[in-house]
């Protein structure tokens, strides 16, 4: 009786497990166009044969079978022209290019497309579908299932792109190899290699071999911050780099393009060329005197070391170095940069300067313009077409490029548009993956502040105050990872994961059709597809962000987190949360001197890193602060703020020269301390200002005067990233109000080894009051 007991235990398991299977939803990322779900499942074992049409789709449907060799134990045959296969796939030529439809039914799938990416798509699809064991590289106790559904699929942009920079942080060939196959799973179709920079020369270039033996080659600052380190000293061995050949680059090439992805190169000019002009000063202006080294980080000044605009020699190499792109990459584009141009050299220069009467040009910026006119025309020659940043559009514009709108929305990239031609968005403030993903102070440092996962899934690229030409002339979408301060491959792939997945909904899928819950379900089946695949990613969707705003002397805590399907559990009591604390509902009003922890659960199972936020306790704690800095609040909030200025809880203004704010007790309050947190990271031009003054008042009419205190040019741009409270004490007075009135020092002097002559910010956090 106990046998038959379990018998039926075991038999209700498993039919319910089938059945569970079949009522689940199937979320993809990116979402498919239509899809119409039905019952049952097609399951494939080593009988399954796959039936192809030619050899361009035989060899799209061998790597799918390949996929089962290892977790399965055994590899779909594939055939030309087989008949009653399992699997067939059928030319479709009714359908637009990358486009496909899926039938599959519980005795067969059936694949149809137009050309051979409408059918690898159409199998990365059921790939994504398949249990995540399939990315395994161990033998799996699985059943290879498939739902049964009907899906017809396009995508909406031609280009979908992720531009990758290999020049700040070298990432050897086969993590490249490893990304490229991550891509294919969401259908993205072109990777930007950032191949150039200040910070290393990537390629081997034969005709020019000093570019790799001392361009690819910087001072090891080990894991200082990118804007900390600094340049290359007098007998310092440059031994941080790398590079790849060209027998690499022919293997990443071919790699991507079995995935249906196209590689285009990047060699950056007229600037972010010190790699290059370290190997061959003789192409910087004549004027430059100082040694060019590779730059390790910002370089000060150095980065104005560019490309002498009117030595012939330069033309020249740059053409013999496109010559070689063209020979390894056959993408249509070769894209030459042309950002961040610093002109300093170029209006001293007097081959430079010969060169503007000769062409008649009036501005030095119109300089670029034929520099960049130049290559362009070449490239041209040579059948392809040209790619920059969008400050080409400073100039005039080179016939036929193809504008990379970047700058802050991208929108200058619509003076190119204006001019009819073609451009990609990747606008740094929702597209730059270099930005921290979720609340900093649980991110790896970097600069700049949030595009969260969810800031890159909403991003609509066609604005509302578009003209209607601009849409069609509009190419696609780039997310773009510079690798400033990364130091491995493990931390590009951090970076990039789970956002990139967020950009392939944006490139893909149509307007109008997201759904945040929809995603979320989706970007989880292909996180098991990572994890099985080994690649690292960010978990920062779940982590808590906080905003806290005094409100009526208590202070007003709001939570939040991106993940939609968790639950924010919480303590008062500076206990850790679990599954048994409050449940966040609604924002918690508190006194000053609470310590509130959080984190983010699901089920029983938190998720998230724990935020623990100590509330300061003093008399300004909770106060209203009269300002014009809109960030104001955050001084009497009892937040203290981290070693980052963009972490939300630092406090600067517009105007530098001098600012003030006023902190209103409420009542009047015996005051006799007074401390202004303060923060200073040099390699970010954050410093202290150069006074401040601390005034006091009962009417907030009147003012007196408690004290001041005045910062040398050494106090004020002294090395380092540290907070420190500026500390006022003077003899008790009964006062209501208290002002703080800061001046500002101006720009960083010309001895500031990262930012010279760049404004000297301040940044200030908690005003506590005693």
């Amino acid at each position: 009786m106990n046998r038959w007991f379990f018998i039926y235990l075991w038999s209700l398991l498993f039919f319910s497990t089938d059945y569970l299977y079949a009522q689940h939803p199937i979320n993809l990322v990116p979402a498919p166009l239509l899809i119409e779900e039905g019952d049952g499942f097609f399951q494939v074992t080593e009988e399954t044969v796959i039936s192809v049409e030619n050899e361009a789709q035989e060899g799209i449907a061998s790597d799918f079978a390949d996929l089962f060799t290892v977790p399965a134990g055994f590899t779909p045959m594939v055939e030309i022209g087989g008949q009653n296969a399992a699997i067939s796939l059928v030319t479709d030529k009714a359908l637009k290019k990358e486009a496909y439809r899926l039938k599959v039914s519980e005795d067969n799938i059936r694949i149809y497309a137009s050309d051979t990416k409408g059918f690898f798509y159409a199998f990365q699809t059921l790939r994504l579908l398949l249990p995540s064991d399939i990315e395994g590289q161990t033998l799996a106790n699985q059943i290879w299932k498939l739902p049964v559904f009907t899906m017809t699929d396009e995508p909406r942009f031609g280009y979908r792109s992720l531009m990758l920079d290999v020049a700040r942080c070298f990432i050897p060939k086969e993590e490249v190899l490893r990304i490229l196959d991550c891509m294919a799973l969401l259908k993205l179709n072109t990777l930007h290699l950032h191949l150039s920079d200040d910070t290393g020369w990537r390629l081997e270039i034969k005709k020019y071999p000093r570019l790799t033996e001392v361009g690819a080659w910087r001072v090891d600052r080990g894991r200082l911050p990118f804007y900390a380190r600094r340049n290359q000293a007098e007998g310092e061995k440059t031994t941080l780099g790398g590079f790849y050949t060209q027998d690499d680059m022919e293997e990443i090439v071919a790699y991507a393009a079995d995935r249906q992805i196209n590689v285009i190169p990047e060699i950056d000019v007229p600037a972010h060329s010190c790699a290059a002009l370290a190997a061959y000063p003789e192409l910087a202006c004549p004027v430059v005197k100082e040694k060019i080294t590779v730059l390790p980080g910002l370089g000060g000044r150095n980065p104005e070391m560019i490309y002498c605009a009117g030595n012939e020699k330069v033309f020249t190499f740059l053409q013999d170095v496109i010559d070689e792109l063209l020979q390894l990459f056959p993408s249509p584009y070769i894209n030459m940069g042309g950002d961040e141009a610093t002109k300093t050299y170029w209006k001293i220069c007097p081959l430079c300067q010969k060169r503007m009467q000769e062409e008649h040009l009036k501005e030095v910026e119109d300089l670029q313009g034929y520099f960049m006119g130049r290559l362009n025309d070449y490239i041209r020659s040579k059948g392809r077409t040209m790619m920059g940043w969008d400050e080409l559009t400073n100039s005039k514009l080179p016939d036929k490029a193809v504008i990379l709108g970047w700058q802050g929305l991208g929108n200058a990239a619509l003076k190119a548009a204006d001019q009819g031609l073609n451009f990609v968005m990747t606008p740094a403030r929702v597209l730059y993956l270099i930005r921290y993903q979720g609340p900093q102070w649980f991110e790896p440092l970097t600069y700049f502040g949030n595009n969260t996962l969810r800031d890159v899934y909403n991003y609509e690229p066609v604005q509302a105050d578009w003209k209607p030409e601009y849409e069609k002339l509009l190419l696609g979408v780039q997310a773009s990872m510079w690798t400033e301060f990364c130091y491995n491959a493990d931390d590009v792939m951090y970076m990039l994961f789970p956002r990139l997945a967020a950009l392939a909904e944006v490139a893909w899928s149509q307007k109008g059709k997201k759904n945040w819950t929809d995603f979320q379900q989706g970007l989880d089946n292909y996180l098991a597809h990572l994890n099985k695949k080994d690649v690292p990613y960010a978990s920062s969707m779940y982590n808590i962000q906080h905003t806290v705003v005094p409100e009526k002397g208590k202070l007003c805590v709001k939570l939040d987190c991106e993940r939609t399907d968790v639950e924010i559990r919480y303590t008062l009591d500076e206990r850790v949360p679990d599954m048994y604390s409050s449940v966040y509902t609604t924002p918690l009003k508190l006194d000053a001197g609470t310590v509130v922890k959080c984190a983010s659960f699901v089920k029983d199972m938190r998720k998230g890193e724990i935020l623990t936020l100590p509330l300061l306790n003093n008399k300004a704690t909770g106060k209203h602060v009269l300002s014009k800095a809109p960030m104001a609040y955050l001084l009497t909030n009892g937040v203290r703020g981290s070693l980052r200025q963009s972490d939300f809880e630092w406090c600067t203004w517009d105007n530098l020269n001098s600012a003030s704010f006023t902190v209103d007790l409420q009542q009047t309050e015996s005051v006799q301390q007074v401390l202004l947190g303060c923060l200073t990271n040099y390699g970010m031009a954050v410093h202290k200002p150069k006074r401040v003054i601390v005034e006091v008042s009962k009417d907030n009419r009147t003012f007196v005067q408690v004290g001041q205190k005045e910062f040398s040019e050494a106090e004020i741009f002294r090395d380092g990233n540290y907070v420190e409270d500026v500390e006022f004490t003077f003899k008790a007075r009964k006062v209501r109000y208290v002002r703080v009135t800061a001046e500002g020092f101006g720009s960083c002097p010309e001895s500031h080894y990262m930012r010279p002559g760049q404004p000297a910010r301040y940044y200030f956090d908690e005003l506590q009051i005693r």
